[in-house]
């Protein structure tokens, strides 16, 4: 199975990610090292082995513009649902929804405000890591979310409870960056930038 690599890969991350790999490759074979474990992701990411990747990770230029603040990366902003050219779940609809991205690196925060079919408004936020591993919800329910960038536009979700996976995601900003498209299970949602301040 081949994999993208986040759009700032970071060794740390990539050791770590080897790690867990090792673990569960000790289920068969507990004579396994580290190297192996290496090897196998390096070969998943497309790569001949370990110290290729590694090479490539460490030749690419520092992400210091996504460090420097939200603001350089296509998702970073607020951003408002446009709903007449959205495709609304039937047991999800909504008068409005704003959504703002704090983008820093693979780390994510999303705060959304939604307004039910009733005026309710409802205000949320998630943060989560978009960087191809699975990670657990901090809340201990059973759910976990995998991310992963697909180069600067594209960002895709598989959420999990208890192993099976209830839903998929995909977020995509247009090149211009004037809009955010988002499909889901039986939805599609067509969002609007707002602007600077909005």
């Amino acid at each position: 199975m081949s994999r993208d690599l986040p759009a700032t890969p970071n060794l740390e991350h990539l050791r770590k990610q080897a790690k867990r790999r090792l673990a569960e490759m000790r289920v068969d074979n507990p004579e396994l090292q580290l190297a192996d474990a290496q090897h196998a992701l390096a070969r998943e990411y497309g790569f001949a082995s370990w110290p290729r990747l590694k090479a490539h990770v460490e030749s690419l230029p520092l992400p210091s513009a996504l460090e420097a603040g939200p603001t350089t990366n296509p998702f970073a902003g607020t951003w408002m649902a446009n709903v007449a050219r959205s495709r609304q779940h039937p047991l999800n609809p909504f008068r409005s929804a704003t959504m703002h991205f704090d983008v820093r690196g693979d780390d994510i925060t999303i705060t959304d405000v939604v307004v039910d079919e009733t005026g309710r408004a409802e205000r949320n936020e998630n943060t989560f890591r978009a960087d191809g591993i699975e990670h657990d919800s901090p809340r201990r329910n059973g759910y976990s979310l995998i991310a992963t960038w697909h180069g600067p536009f594209v960002l895709e979700t598989l959420g999990k409870q208890e192993g099976k996976v209830i839903g998929q995601g995909r977020y995509e900003v247009a090149a211009d960056g004037s809009t955010m498209t988002i499909t889901s299970d039986q939805q599609l949602i067509v969002l609007d930038r707002l602007g600077e301040g909005a």
